[in-house]
């Protein structure tokens, strides 16, 4: 038997592959639901993501195994516009006309941007085509030196500055260029008439979870037993020990995928990881009337979020009983921020008297519910030196044969966190202890923005 630690979209996706090539699979969940931060919440019509989520184009293995699931025409690609807060104002950033009305960049700081999004390189005056395309070569520059000496001082402070102080606050120092770069050709997929085109599943992402559960069967998914520990024998694992509470099993295994976490890997086996995280405080706002004009909205102000993203704007309203989703999110660098202390009632306020401020004409009123997640390790902190800290899938050298790791410090995470890098992990664990290799979404074509 294979045992996988974790049910998440990493643990079920290995546990598919491994299913499909003959292989005796069991996933172990600690918690009671599946799909870790696709998990949903029931609205008037389909179900939807506790955590945002869609697709990019660069996102393929995802699209593939949706394909194999016989999910390929659930798949629906729209386009996700985005726009900007900045002074009071709301400026839509989609049309190439729009970004070039911006009235907070002169003609050549759009000129230095635009470059930069299309991988030209025009420092010295002299374009250069093949600069960025090796992520590694910027891992150990700081992401805002690459930005003021890539684009300009001006660019920087009123545009990348507030993304970033919004994205990793207190840790924005220590990002390295990588990240945004590799995360500039991850979001690079555009209709230059209307704007970014995104992904995303007719019924929501739980219908790919749902597939993925029903494929590996759910009679080999035990929910509510954590993993305590693993046994090696003769520098191999040879069992594995899972509790739910109240009784203890252990099972005899060929191998281990650890689908989580790396502190829990560090529990079971002592592999440890410098790789430092950051959580979130996510909640879904159902209304009876529409806030915005667009999907995503970046915000440059003394905000206490960084976006707000209405989910209506992207997907219908149909589909949700004619709910309008708004969600509200911020990202927590250390779990004494005022925010992830606060009762969900007094996040609730936060977020209503946040709204507010920026947009005076919000009722309170029209508000039906809101719900609200956390999670204290949502997304990597990519700072410099980032590769040398990630988990190897194969642990064989450093811990035993047949131990795997596919969790969020794996290598398809970077340089930025996705549904899509979770199936590449899962795949890439599951190839190996099959004895396979396949071609499937390196990291350097960069791996949802789920939660970004």
């Amino acid at each position: 038997m294979i045992g996988v630690v974790g049910g998440g979209i990493a643990g079920l996706s290995a546990a598919y592959r491994l299913k499909q090539r003959g292989h005796d699979v069991r996933v172990f969940e600690a918690s009671e639901d599946l799909g870790g931060l696709a998990a949903t919440y029931e609205t008037a019509g389909d179900p939807i993501e506790k955590f945002y989520h869609h697709l990019s184009k660069s996102e393929e293995t995802i699209v593939d195994l949706a394909e194999d699931l016989g999910l390929g025409d659930a798949v629906e690609w729209r386009v996700g516009k985005n726009a900007y807060y900045v002074d009071g104002v709301v400026h839509p950033m989609d049309k190439p006309w729009e970004i070039l009305s911006f009235p907070h960049w002169s003609l050549y700081d759009k000129f230095r941007l635009g470059m930069l999004t299309l991988d030209i390189d025009v420092r010295g005056g002299v374009p250069s085509f093949d600069t960025y395309e090796r992520l590694e070569d910027f891992e150990d520059v700081p992401v805002e030196q690459f930005a003021r000496e890539h684009t300009t001082q001006n660019v920087y402070e009123t545009f990348f500055e507030p993304l970033l102080d919004a994205k990793f606050g207190s840790r924005k120092g220590d990002v390295s260029a990588a990240w945004l770069l590799g995360r500039i050709k991850f979001r690079g997929e555009r209709d230059i008439l209307n704007g970014e085109i995104l992904g995303y599943f007719d019924g929501g992402f739980g219908r790919l979870l749902d597939a993925l559960v029903d494929a590996v069967g759910r009679e080999n998914i035990e929910t509510g037993t954590r993993v305590t520990d693993i046994e090696t024998s003769g520098g191999r694992v040879s069992s594995l020990t899972a509790t739910d509470g109240a009784d203890s099993t252990t099972h005899d295994v060929d191998s281990v995928v650890v689908a989580t976490m790396p502190d829990v890997l560090e529990g079971l086996t002592g592999y440890a990881c410098d790789i430092d995280f950051q959580g979130t405080v996510c909640s879904v706002i159902s209304m009876d009337e529409s806030l915005l004009d667009t999907y995503w909205l970046n915000i440059a102000d003394d905000a206490p979020f960084g976006a707000l993203i209405e989910h209506t704007n992207f997907v219908s309203t149909e589909r949700y009983g004619g709910e309008h989703l708004l969600y509200v999110a911020r990202y927590i660098q250390d779990e004494s921020e005022d925010v992830w202390q606060q009762t969900d009632d007094e996040v609730a306020e936060t977020w209503f008297s946040g709204i507010e401020a920026l947009f005076p004409q919000f009722d309170r009123g029209a508000v039906n519910w809101i719900r609200t997640a956390r999670n204290p390790r949502t997304a990597p902190v990519y700072e410099r030196g980032y590769l040398d800290m990630v988990v190897p899938y194969d642990l064989g050298d450093a811990v035993a044969d047949g131990l795997y790791y596919a969790g969020m410090a794996s290598r398809a995470q970077y340089p930025e966190r996705s549904l899509n890098g979770g199936v590449v992990a899962g795949f890439e664990c599951a190839d190996r202890i099959d004895g396979r290799d396949i071609e499937v979404d390196r990291p350097n074509a960069p791996a949802s923005e789920s939660a970004d």
